[in-house]
């Protein structure tokens, strides 16, 4: 399955759980919103967070998401790379294994453009 696949894919889920349990997800929509206006860091390093944080989390569904997200900050490669190498030294080899999947994400998204 492609990186693009697997986007469209998360994102029809994430349609079928809002029809599901709306108020759920209207609640962390609400939460999501919230945490990404700017404050003390801006969006685009919150995304690096998230970014970070799923690769440790070994969420590809939530890679493709922010690395969408961060393509459309204006992250380049070289800071996704950045990010990932943090990920990799804090969270050892299950870590690095999905660092590469998020830079073949980002090759993936960047090529189509």
């Amino acid at each position: 399955m492609s990186w693009q696949d697997k986007i469209d894919s998360t994102k029809d889920q994430l349609r079928n759980l809002n029809k599901a349990i709306p108020d759920v997800t209207k609640g962390f929509g609400t939460l999501s919103k919230a945490v990404k206006q700017d404050g003390a860091l801006d969006f685009k390093t919150k995304e690096f967070v998230a970014l970070g944080i799923a690769v440790a989390t070994r969420c590809e569904a939530c890679i493709t998401l922010h690395v969408d997200a961060l393509i459309k900050c204006g992250a380049t490669r070289e800071e996704v790379a950045d990010c990932l190498g943090m990920t990799i030294q804090m969270g050892g080899g299950p870590s690095m294994m999905y660092a590469a999947k998020a830079l073949e994400c980002f090759d993936a998204f960047t090529e189509k453009n």
